[in-house]
């Protein structure tokens, strides 16, 4: 045979390939057109084509939701609550305690002034861009510098800009070359070099005319694109709303029209039938002086009023239907998909509570709380938060605020930075601190885990308490945490003797946890 041959093969009776569009066809029944699919044919474009086309009309039905519907602003409420609350706080990992302490003086002076408009802190910023990143997907800051003769405690401010403040239809090529797409310039190998604002916001008629309609191109590195993809290649951010906002919608229709027709029906008191309208058997008179001014009558009906008819009169009182019984549990599924969609738990959502117990309570916080801390770490910390402390340094040492050697040449080891967010409410605090305690206790979690989990920052509540126990000596006065040790807590690293203390603190923990369970167990009794 020669060496350029075929290989061939021997196939058995009955095992011949079925031909491609059979095995396409009866493989995967997802895959099928036949009758119950032929009107199923989802578009295979891109999710930034799909943006560039329709996104516009969705933000804008996203923002009418959030503006108009209860359900879409309790969720939007719940989302920026507990993504930031009162704020996610850095804890400044530099070496040198002085320094440290110099550096978060400086942040916390600073954040009071970091808004460009001056409406809110830093924090409240932030705030507003995760609802921002919840309403329309993305969200902008520009970096502000300022001059020194401006007074500020750091010479900077960031100015936020909202989604339509970049065309999502501006795609061309720049005269550099570089590809504009949906509004954003790149360079030739990806790389994000600029972004093509619009002067004015475009739907805002209260601002000068003269400048509508012009954009103005700001590089990359003095703006902060805020955006959580749900597709890899995604460009621009696409409201958490999208999957949600058709069931919401007809909802709210439904629900206003059956307040319309619960309004009409309790118009009609009764109604006064005659069997001979035209007949002699009427007090024309009174009729006529019972009209309105349009000409209808105008029935009366008084407390306690014994009302005679005229012959052939009757009277039948409105009896509207009932929503019905279907109608709470109707609204309760629609409102769960929407509220799966929208990554809310019910409960947040809509504030009803009567179905809901300790354990479904904690179950549905554990599962919220998972999607939170990922949206924090990968989109507000990774994304706005290292950004801002990086412009934050830059502008401090420039402005000779802080004094960080090398800092120019290797900046790398003043940026390492601990973002702790905020604290989450329990549902039974006794039994979660019971827990963790008991997780110290057997060396399972660290205490600064803890602290960190409740939104502290554990050297910052260490100083706090060295500084409490000092203050309570000077005055003469007993530890403020009596049987957790002699010092009120675990040692400080400095402390002598440490390791023995360690050990006395364990065990006094060990019998407060006793004595809360004793407790626990009388109360129940």
């Amino acid at each position: 045979m020669s060496m350029m041959a075929k290989p061939r093969y021997r196939v058995a009776a009955g095992s011949a390939p079925l031909p491609r569009q059979a095995s396409i066809d009866t493989g995967l029944e997802a895959g099928r057109t036949g009758r119950r699919l032929s009107t199923w044919l989802p578009t295979r474009a891109h999710v930034n084509t799909l943006i560039a086309g329709s996104g516009g009309t969705v933000l804008a039905r996203s923002r009418y939701l959030g503006r108009n519907n209860g359900y879409a602003a309790g969720a939007i409420e719940a989302w920026a609550s507990a993504s930031v609350a009162t704020g996610i706080m850095p804890a400044w990992k530099v070496k040198g305690a002085r320094q440290r302490k110099k550096g978060h003086e400086l942040w916390r002076a600073w954040t009071d002034e970091s808004d460009a408009e001056g409406l809110t802190d830093f924090y409240g910023q932030t705030r507003r861009a995760s609802r921002e990143l919840y309403i329309a997907g993305e969200v902008f800051f520009r970096k502000r510098p300022r001059l020194l003769s401006d007074g500020l405690t750091v010479p900077l401010q960031l100015q936020m800009l909202p989604s339509e403040m970049l065309d999502p239809n501006f795609t061309t090529t720049a005269p550099n070359g570089n590809a504009i797409r949906q509004g954003i310039e790149f360079d030739r190998i990806g790389r994000r070099v600029a972004y093509h604002f619009w002067q004015e916001h475009p739907g805002d008629t209260t601002v000068s005319l003269a400048r509508s309609g012009e954009r103005v191109r700001v590089p990359a590195s003095e703006v902060i694109h805020v955006l959580d993809p749900v597709e890899a290649g995604q460009i621009r951010g696409l409201t958490r709303f999208s999957a949600a906002m058709v069931k919401l919608w007809v909802l709210d229709g439904y629900d206003d029209a059956e307040l319309e027709r619960k309004k009409t029906a309790a118009l009609h008191a009764g109604f006064v039938t005659r069997t001979d309208p035209d007949g002699d058997l009427y007090d024309k008179a009174a009729e006529e002086a019972a009209k309105d001014a349009d000409g209808i009558a105008v029935p009366t009906l008084e407390p306690g009023t014994m009302k005679v008819l005229l012959p052939g009169e009757d009277v039948k009182f409105s009896t509207p239907a009932d929503s019905g019984s279907s109608y709470e549990p109707f609204q309760y599924r629609t409102l769960l998909q929407v509220f799966m969609a929208l990554g809310i738990p019910y409960y947040e959502g809509t504030g009803d509570l009567k179905q809901a117990n300790y354990s479904s309570l904690r179950q549905g916080m554990l599962k919220f709380r998972r999607s939170i801390e990922a949206f924090q770490h990968s989109v507000l910390v990774f994304q706005l938060c290292r950004t801002v402390w990086r412009w934050f340094l830059d502008a401090a040492v420039l402005a000779g605020a802080l004094d960080l050697p090398d800092y120019a040449s290797n900046p790398k080891p003043y940026l390492v930075v601990e973002w702790i967010p905020p604290k989450w409410e329990w549902v039974d605090p006794f039994k979660d601190i019971k827990a963790e305690i008991l997780a110290i206790v057997a060396g399972l979690k660290a205490r600064s885990s803890v602290i960190k989990a409740m939104g502290g920052d554990p050297e910052q509540v260490d100083e706090d308490r060295r500084d409490d126990r000092d203050r309570e000596q000077s005055f003469g006065l007993s530890s403020s945490a009596p049987g957790i040790g002699d010092n009120g807590g675990p040692p400080m690293d400095d402390e002598p003797g440490a390791g023995r203390q360690l050990n006395d603190n364990l065990a006094s923990l060990m019998r407060l946890v006793k004595a809360f369970s004793a407790d626990e167990a009388s109360a129940a009794a």
